[in-house]
This record gives C-alpha cells, structure tokens and sequence, in this order.
C-alpha cells in the first residue's frame, strides 16, 4: 500500500502543498517570537539571580534558553539568506550582530561570571539595555534606531 502511495506519487509533477513550506513572513513571525522568549527568559533568570532564587536550578531553566536561542539564531541565518542582506553589507544589520556579542558577554557576566551582586546587576542592566538596542534596530533597519 506504502509502496503503491509513493509510487502513484512520484509519478504526478505536482508540488507538495505549500502549506508544508515556510515563507518569509511566518519565518520572521517565528523569529520575533523566538527574541521576545529569549528576552524574557533573560529578564526572568537575572530577577531570580538578584534574588539568589533556587529556580535558577531547574532543568528546564537550565534547557529552554539554549534551545529558543538556537532557533532565534536559526531562524536569523535563514532570514537573512532568503532576504539577501547579510552583516557587514547592511549596516543595521551588522550593528545588531555587534550588540548581539556584547549582549552575550553582558549576559554571561550577569548570570555567571560576575562576581559580586554588583556586578551581575550593572550587567543585567547592560544587557537589557542592549536587547532594547537591538530590537529597536531590527524595527527601524537602522544603526541608529533612536536618531531615526
């Protein structure tokens, strides 16, 4: 039956459905919510890092960051290869890859790295505001959202 399925398939020149296909919009929809999750799981891990909370524990505290970060990374690398801008051409772009890997360091400071409260907290707070930065660049496509 399987066999008879794949045959009766392959022999028609018809597509796939496209509702089996992403397209640039639903790709970019998923990609802002994937940033939104991140920036909220940030917001939530550095609250209960200030508060030295043993949620900061959990596996799945531990897992979900890592797994929306690599779709949101994921879904950007696609974008941009459909869409045809890539960093270091447009330079709103390389001005969110720039604060992305300030983001980072910030982050890793923040949650791990710092070592007294202080620092974790001036971090936090730089790497809240660079999330805010980058956001703001991804909606104006400019380097300088603010002065847009």
């Amino acid at each position: 039956m399987l066999q008879r399925s794949l045959a009766k398939s392959s022999s028609t020149s018809r597509s796939p459905p496209e509702r089996l296909f992403l397209d640039y919009s639903t790709l970019k929809h998923f990609h802002m919510g994937c940033a939104a999750a991140s920036g909220s799981l940030f917001l939530l891990r550095g609250v209960w890092m200030l508060r030295a909370s043993p949620q900061l524990q959990q596996r799945w505290v531990r897992v979900a960051p890592h797994l929306v970060d690599t779709l949101l990374l994921a879904s950007a690398l696609i974008l941009a290869g459909w869409s045809g801008q890539y960093p270091f051409v447009q330079g709103w772009l390389t001005a969110k890859v720039l604060a992305l890997l300030g983001y980072i360091v910030l982050g890793t400071i923040a949650l791990k790295r710092g070592r007294t409260r202080a620092i974790r907290a001036g971090a936090l707070v730089g790497a809240l505001g660079l999330f805010g930065y980058i956001v703001a660049v991804a909606l104006t496509r400019q380097p300088l959202p603010f002065l847009a």
